[in-house]
């Protein structure tokens, strides 16, 4: 059944028209331990019938094998979708479970051949710099990147994880659509630099893990406990011991607003997300990722749910309360580099 109720935004002043809710599609191929093909194609198509349009994915989630995965989706509803992959995390051959960022022009030119063939399209909507080398100059990759625009293999630019100031150099080089990072009720550090100069370019937040990973829906308390082999969560500060039992008290008002509006955790969580783009003034499509249906659609449920300045109130100290940093090395992050 179609219901295509998901509402629509542009995401910046230059970037491509989507919904205003997107679909992370890692966990179908990478991360969280072992996926469900037929569960995680469900999903997709869940997502598609509810009208979303953003589906995010990397060349480095299960080294290659998300592209592939999603290809036959995304050639079924080509014309309906906005695909959005990234590149900088190199693969050594002699090590799978190694990454390496690369930021220079020659790995930048075979990631999106390969990712082109991959995915199986003729043009990348939108082409994401996943990680910053900061040995190679910002205006070097960028330039590359703005070269294939104007060949036509990628429509868009975007940015993961960078500083209000790398932001503001990348932009100077080629218009960037959006900017990825982590921003939920347990990371609102990008709220202090890169939130506002993402407002003053004119750029669209995507926020990733809007649900915490899923320790805000309150799926688990303990990932070293509760979570299978090969899930990388267990290997996050914040999801382990006694910094999981700390953050797990802070869910407690997450609860009381639910209740207030017979919704879910999860549900409240992203529409706080959801009501930044209202408090900042820009576009913020957040991109929840899950494998199952269901979850689709409860996570879908989420744009439509309008909390109220008290219920904002309430939840607006949590974030200074929890335990833990969001990765064990956060050099990689915006957060690890902006001063």
């Amino acid at each position: 059944m179609t219901d295509r109720t998901t509402p629509s935004v542009r995401l910046g002043e230059t970037g491509p028209e989507t919904s205003v809710q997107g679909l992370g599609c890692m966990g179908m191929s990478f991360g969280y331990g072992p996926a469900d093909a037929e569960q995680s194609r469900a999903a997709l198509e869940r997502a598609f019938d509810l009208g979303v349009t953003l589906y995010d994915t990397a060349d480095a989630y299960g080294a290659g094998e998300n592209e592939r995965f999603l290809a036959p989706f995304f050639k079924a509803h080509r014309d309906e979708v906005v695909i959005a992959t990234k590149f900088a995390l190199s693969i050594p051959a002699d090590d799978p479970g190694k990454r390496i960022i690369r930021n220079d022009a020659p790995y930048i030119r075979q990631a999106v051949e390969d990712s082109l063939k991959r995915l199986d399209v003729d043009v990348i909507d939108l082409y994401y710099m996943h990680r910053r080398d900061v040995n190679v100059p910002l205006e070097e990759t960028v330039g590359v990147m703005a070269e294939l625009v104007r060949e036509g293999k990628v429509k868009h630019l975007g940015l993961s994880e960078v500083t209000a100031g790398e932001l503001r150099t990348a932009h100077a080089v080629h218009p960037i659509a959006a900017v990825q990072s982590e921003w939920s009720l347990f990371s609102r550090d990008i709220e202090a630099h890169v939130v506002p100069a993402a407002r003053e370019l004119g750029v669209g937040l995507v926020p990733y893990s809007p649900l915490g990973r899923g320790f805000l829906t309150g799926a688990f308390t303990d990932a070293a406990k509760e979570l299978t082999e090969g899930d990388f969560r267990r290997s996050q500060p914040r999801f382990t011991g006694d910094n999981a039992a700390a953050n797990a008290a802070l869910l407690e008002p997450v609860r009381r607003v639910a209740e207030a509006h017979g919704a879910t955790l999860g549900q409240v969580a992203l529409a706080w997300v959801h009501q930044r783009a209202a408090v900042h003034g820009l576009a913020v499509v957040p991109i929840p990722g899950t494998r199952k249906a269901e979850r689709v659609t409860e996570n879908a449920g989420a744009a439509h749910l309008v909390l109220t300045e008290e219920e904002l109130a309430l939840l607006e100290p949590i974030a200074a309360r929890v335990a833990g940093d969001r990765y064990a090395d956060m050099t990689f992050t915006s957060a690890g580099r902006e001063e």
